[in-house]
């Protein structure tokens, strides 16, 4: 969910408009701005870009891609130490004053397999092998990576799935990927895996992750990023003993807004001088 924004811009200005940067498109940009040949996004996902019919057909659309290539990768490392190291049952025992020693694993010798292996996971992988963590993965191209041990195109996530100690979503929100996540591929996961989610909500059946992990089919899941934000408070999810939520911050960092607006600064450099524009987003791919 976005808030709306506290001012639409007005027919005016979208008519006379060739460049375009927004959270979201406005009400019926098409029509209202028919000059439009290029617009930029703010985020990294451009589900609500590409679902709206108000998108011009003939625009390019790019996005914000590369601005978490630092952020998110370390929160998702702490979510492996998180779960790995028992942290957050750690500071509950404080609340308590309750001293409870615990014996936990390593991360070392961990295979980590990792769903969408674009800036993110590749980042992801590198800093997981520094940690002597196995790393698989798995991408629509399939293409080998020298710090991923092997990648499979998407016929192969089922055997990522079954492998993995950890497995990363990292993946956009697409026809193919919506609910990609359910029932019956939860059930190829170790019951000793972690479920972890730092790509699009809806790449998860909710009811089926909750039933899993209540069940101890997994052995749990850290979310960041959900459906509906801010999460209802009725959610299951939010009470499933295992399943850690996170409130979408898996990107943010004080900086954040300075890098994108220099993606958006060299595009725009670009955009003038007539040269191919970055992060360039492709429409049947949907990302």
């Amino acid at each position: 969910m976005v808030a709306p924004l506290a001012h639409e811009p007005s027919d005016e200005a979208l008519g006379r408009c060739d460049a375009l940067l927004a959270w979201r498109p406005p009400p019926r940009l098409a029509a209202r701005a028919p000059r439009l040949r290029w617009i930029h996004s703010l985020t990294v996902g451009v589900e609500q870009w590409l679902a709206s019919p108000d998108l011009p057909p003939g625009a390019v659309l790019t996005c914000a891609r590369g601005s978490h290539r630092l952020s998110m990768p370390e929160n998702i490392l702490g979510a492996l130490f998180l779960v790995q190291k028992q942290f957050a049952d750690i500071v509950l025992d404080q609340r308590e004053r309750r001293w409870r020693r615990r014996v936990n694993d390593t991360l070392a010798g961990k295979t980590l397999g990792i769903l969408g292996l674009g800036t993110i996971g590749t980042e992801v992988a590198r800093k997981a092998a520094a940690l002597e963590m196995r790393v698989l993965g798995a991408s629509r191209s399939g293409r080998p990576s020298p710090i991923v041990e092997r990648v499979w195109g998407p016929d192969g996530i089922a055997e990522v799935l079954a492998a993995s100690d950890f497995v990363l979503l990292l993946l956009p929100s697409t026809r193919e990927t919506r609910g990609i996540i359910n029932r019956r591929t939860l059930s190829l996961m170790k019951p000793s895996a972690y479920l972890l989610n730092f790509g699009r909500g809806d790449l998860i059946v909710d009811e089926d992750l909750v039933e899993v992990v209540r069940a101890h089919r997994i052995a749990g899941a850290v979310l960041d990023v959900f459906k509906t934000e801010p999460l209802p408070a009725d959610s299951p999810l939010w009470i499933t003993e295992g399943i850690v939520i996170l409130p979408h911050v898996g990107g943010l960092h004080p900086e954040r807004d300075t890098l994108v607006a220099e993606g958006w600064l060299e595009n725009l450099r670009r955009f003038v001088a007539g040269q191919p524009l970055r992060n360039v987003v492709d429409r049947a791919l949907g990302y």
